[in-house]
């Protein structure tokens, strides 16, 4: 019969000790972002998917060295390149990123010792399409120049 009251007495402190911490944070400023309409600022250590980074010329910086794809665990990245005329490098005619298979590990931005790629700050992927998640960041990095 003791363990019966007990157990009441231990509820009802219980329910009493929640009520004062919702009494108490009921008070507080909200913290909610209305989403669409509102955005917060990301912070500077955001690691996005993979971007390719432009030279002053608005071209890739990218030789086609392959570091970035040999580094890659999870072999999501495939790139191509092809010998111009009269250049001593290779162009890049290809970058493809499948972030379905990516683990933002950065193994690739670390490989990379042209500073070709870096992290974007871009976070609002949601998609229920496979096929929004292949990137083409050569096509990406021409139509940001745009």
């Amino acid at each position: 019969m003791g363990t019966y009251f007990s157990e009441i007495f231990q509820g009802l402190w219980s329910l009493l000790q929640g009520m004062a911490i919702t009494f108490k944070e009921f008070f507080k400023p909200v913290v909610t972002v209305s989403y669409p309409y509102e955005t917060i600022p990301m912070p500077k250590r955001y690691r996005g998917h993979v971007e390719l980074i432009e030279d002053d010329d608005g071209k890739p910086k990218c030789i086609v060295c392959m570091a970035c794809q040999r580094a890659c665990p999870s072999d999501c990245i495939s790139l191509k390149g092809e010998k111009v005329e009269g250049s001593k490098k290779k162009a890049l005619t290809v970058y493809k990123l499948d972030f379905t298979k990516c683990s933002l590990c950065g193994s690739c931005v670390e490989a990379c010792k042209f500073d070709a790629l870096d992290f974007s700050k871009e976070y609002n992927l949601a998609s229920t399409r496979k096929e929004d998640f292949y990137f083409d960041l050569l096509k990406r990095l021409e139509d940001r120049n745009r």
